[in-house]
């Protein structure tokens, strides 16, 4: 059994193992396995990580069982969107998806910024379950954006909103 808790840099290791494999998992197909190791390098890279352990207004989260990481849960104050979260990441290792991991992590995540009124997320559109998994907790779709996570990825993205119950 999976529990959520927060990240600490003893994680980070395993973390950045799991974003590696599910991002192959995830997206060697819509990118190409060299486009995804190039992002993995540069967004999930041990001082990526460790940025985002540190920042303020932010929550980093991990599900673990005790012997391993199985997921992963990282949301942050926007810095130009008063009162939205913004979830960055939420990566469960393929071998334990749809065991109710990421949403044991999304429902934390949700709880954890009191000040928000909405939550967003980008989701690359060809990515169908993460569009359901999405939509089945409560977001709909509010844009679209050419580059996903930062401004020269060139990734295309969906740009979904939840409103969040203060």
């Amino acid at each position: 059994m999976f529990f959520v808790r927060t990240a600490s840099d003893r994680d980070l290791d395993k973390v950045r193992a799991l974003l590696i494999e599910t991002w192959h998992a995830t997206y060697d197909t819509f990118y190409g396995v060299e486009k995804v190791n190039e992002l993995t390098e540069r967004w999930h890279s041990l001082p990526a990580l460790k940025a985002r352990l540190a920042r303020k207004n932010a929550e980093f989260l991990v599900a673990d069982d005790g012997r391993q990481v199985g997921g992963m849960g990282y949301a942050a104050m926007s810095d130009t969107q008063p009162k939205t979260a913004v979830l960055h990441q939420l990566y469960v290792l393929p071998k334990f998806q749809r065991q109710g991991i990421g949403r044991d992590i999304f429902a934390e995540l949700e709880t954890c910024f009191p000040d928000a009124e909405r939550m967003r997320v980008e989701v690359e559109p060809q990515n169908l379950h993460a569009l359901a998994f999405y939509r089945a907790h409560g977001f709909t779709e509010v844009g679209e954006t050419a580059n996903c996570g930062d401004e020269q990825s060139g990734l295309p993205a969906v740009i979904l909103e939840k409103r969040l119950l203060g």
